[in-house]
């Protein structure tokens, strides 16, 4: 779904001084102006185990680890999100159009999204590991 994330309302919203406290600068930079991580700068990128990754904005559970894989990037790339977990817009900076990726709860920019993944789906969320959290499955 292509959105307006500058006049949409999201569920969850927090003022700016609001959005600073709760991010480490490194957060706020990626999810609330856009910014991008160093390529292989995340200990997420390495992350294999079974589990949920979610918002580290605002907790939304985002991908499942199965969909997970190695894109050689240097960012942490999945092929499909968990429905209803992520919104695009159109970017059309550093002057070529490519598709953002966004928390449909909060906003918060999380990477973009590319048609050369890996089939079924041929997508490839490249995320940004400091726009997201991890959190492991239980052992049954």
């Amino acid at each position: 779904m292509d959105i307006d994330t500058i006049s949409k309302a999201y569920p969850v919203s927090f003022t700016d001084a609001e959005w600073r406290a709760r991010l480490s600068p490194e957060q706020y930079q990626v999810l609330r102006h856009h910014g991008t991580e160093r390529p292989g700068s995340c200990a997420l990128l390495r992350e294999k185990r079974p589990g949920t990754f979610a918002c580290a904005g605002c907790g939304n559970p985002l991908f499942e680890g199965a969909t997970k894989f190695e894109s050689g990037t240097g960012w942490p790339s999945f092929d499909v999100p968990l429905e209803g977990a992520v919104e695009t817009t159109e970017d059309r900076t550093l002057g070529m159009l490519r598709t953002e990726v966004h928390c449909s709860q909060c906003g918060g920019h999380l990477g973009h999204v590319f048609p050369d993944g890996p089939p079924p789906t041929h997508q490839r969320y490249c995320m940004n590991g400091v726009a997201l959290t991890f959190t492991p499955a239980e052992a049954k």
